[in-house]
Parts: structure tokens; C-alpha cells; sequence
């Protein structure tokens, strides 16, 4: 298992994975998707995991005020059963702490709240939609 950061053409991979999961698989619009933040020199850290020297899970880092928010978190498919999900989010906290950052936020999936709570997070907010998904804001301290 590899994990980078990526930038410029390097991201089609992060991309192609993204497509995948949350454009085909859970029926998000391709404009809602990709926004100003997936193009190259913004204010965004985006990272790829490769598994077997394959593409296999990526995220997404933002800074917002004192917080890191951790975005697009997604593995294909056929890698769910590697922990590739804990391998993202434990990769884009660390990013998170060496710019100095102590908290960090993300707005799951509420299918995926569980997962979150094992890697230390909890709900701050209630349910709402986005994209026709359920989801909350979870925090932690990192």
C-alpha cells in the first residue's frame, strides 16, 4: 500500500475513483461533484492510496478557519474489504497536524457514521441532505 499526494494531471486517477463511487455508484450529479476546489492550484490537498499498485481510495483536504475538513473520502468496491477508508482518513489528519491544525470535521454519510466513530469521530449537527444523501457533521480533535 502506497499513499500520496497528488496535483495537476496526477489527480484523474483521484478522480476516476470519485466517478466511480460517488457519481455512479450513489447517483450524484457530475456537476454537483467536482467543484472549484478539484482544479489545479486550489486551496485543496488531495491524496490517492494505491493497493497492489492499483488506484484504489482517495480524499480531500480544506482548510476552514481553525478546522480541516476532510472531503470525498471514497474506496472502489472491490478494495472495501482492505480498510483503505481508515488509510485515507488517518493520512489526511496527518497532513492536518504537520500544517498545525488540531481539528478536524467531516460532513458523512450517515450509513458511514459508524465508521467514523471508530476512527474517533462524533455527530455535531442533525441530519441533512446533500446530493439526495443523508448526512452529519462529525468532528474530532486530531
Amino acid at each position: 500500500m502506497n499513499v500520496v499526494e497528488v496535483k495537476g494531471t496526477e489527480l484523474e486517477d483521484a478522480f476516476q475513483i470519485r466517478r466511480e463511487v460517488f457519481v455512479e455508484e450513489q447517483g450524484v450529479p457530475l456537476q454537483d461533484e467536482f467543484d472549484g476546489y478539484d482544479e489545479s492550484g486550489a486551496a485543496a490537498r488531495h491524496i490517492l492510496v494505491y493497493y497492489e499498485d492499483q488506484p484504489a481510495a482517495t480524499g480531500r483536504l480544506r482548510w476552514l478557519g481553525d478546522t480541516a475538513k476532510l472531503e470525498r473520502i471514497c474506496v472502489r468496491a472491490a478494495m472495501r474489504k482492505f480498510g483503505l477508508g481508515s488509510v485515507v482518513v488517518k493520512s489526511l489528519e496527518k497532513i492536518a497536524q504537520e500544517e498545525g491544525f488540531c481539528k478536524a470535521k467531516i460532513h458523512a454519510q450517515t450509513q458511514a457514521q459508524n465508521f467514523y466513530e471508530r476512527l474517533g469521530y462524533r455527530q455535531t449537527s442533525e441530519e441533512f441532505m446533500e446530493d439526495g444523501i443523508s448526512h452529519i457533521v462529525m468532528e474530532r480533535t486530531i
